[in-house]
């Protein structure tokens, strides 16, 4: 954990669909790492990103959470409350893909909850689908490690067309420094369906760190949203099938318990 308002990472990005096809899928992108009680200083910072407001760069609030607006330090806050933790968090930084020239999707952001000894207390997984829906799966972090944390979740929200709603989550996160690591397995009744990581090393958040960022992804968020739809039709060409998606109550919060044990769903 750094003193600054935030980084940048470049970022490797790895799906590989198991069941009931192989498939695999490498992007390369770049990610945002902002303390969420800082986005106003680092507005005020840079001439390329803004809180809030069109910029080159942005983050807005309503991108996250429950999609009302609410400041985020405030959303993060009620569900670490919630999870029983009021009071125990010092600080949370949060891993995006920021907005560029007013457009992102963020299939999953990752908000790191540290306590006052600078150890990870809590993590929220913020998962989104094209359609406009948003589950946060709530997970406490047990005693400190001394390798990755590692975390479960049970999958409450229709992402793929190609995958049920339900299923499990298995996290393996290496917390941001120098480097920064988020792992997913997603399996079903036992079956491992695929696994996703996201792997990069750290740079400083700057102006001149923008301009860089752009210059080497010039359609950096329109890249995500396209390659999803890109890799989808690949899928169905290979033979997967559209499961039907449930009617869903938008953005909600998952709760769950901070023991990785546990049989496959």
């Amino acid at each position: 954990m750094s003193d600054a308002p935030a980084a940048l990472y470049d970022v490797i990005v790895v799906h590989r669909r198991l069941h009931p096809v192989d498939h695999e899928l490498r992007y390369a992108l770049t990610y945002a790492l902002v303390d969420i009680a800082r986005l106003d200083e680092l507005d005020r910072r840079s001439r390329l990103f803004s809180h809030n407001r069109f910029n080159l760069f942005s983050i807005r609030d309503r991108d996250h959470g429950p999609g009302d607006g609410t400041p985020l330090a405030e959303h993060a806050a009620r569900l670490a409350a919630a999870a029983g933790l009021a009071g125990e968090i010092a600080r949370v930084e949060l891993l995006c893909l920021p907005r560029m020239l007013g457009y992102v999707f963020n299939p999953l952001s990752v908000y790191f909850c540290y306590a006052r000894s600078g150890e990870v207390r809590l993590i929220l997984y913020e998962v989104s689908n094209t359609f406009g829906e948003r589950k946060t799966y709530v997970v406490p972090a047990g005693p400190a490690p001394t390798g990755p944390i590692r975390q479960v979740a049970d999958k409450r929200l229709y992402v793929s067309p190609f995958n049920h709603a339900d299923g499990r989550y298995d996290f393996t996160i290496a917390p941001p420094g120098d480097r920064v690591r988020v792992g997913v397995a997603l399996s079903r009744r036992r079956q491992p369906i695929l696994t996703a990581h996201l792997v990069g090393r750290r740079r400083p958040f700057d102006d001149r760190g923008l301009v860089r960022t752009l210059a080497r992804h010039p359609a950096l968020t329109w890249k995500v949203t396209a390659g999803i739809h890109w890799e989808a039709l690949k899928l169905w060409r290979k033979g997967l099938r559209m499961v039907p998606r449930p009617r869903d109550t938008g953005h909600s919060a998952i709760f769950s318990s901070p023991e990785p044990d546990g049989p496959l769903q």
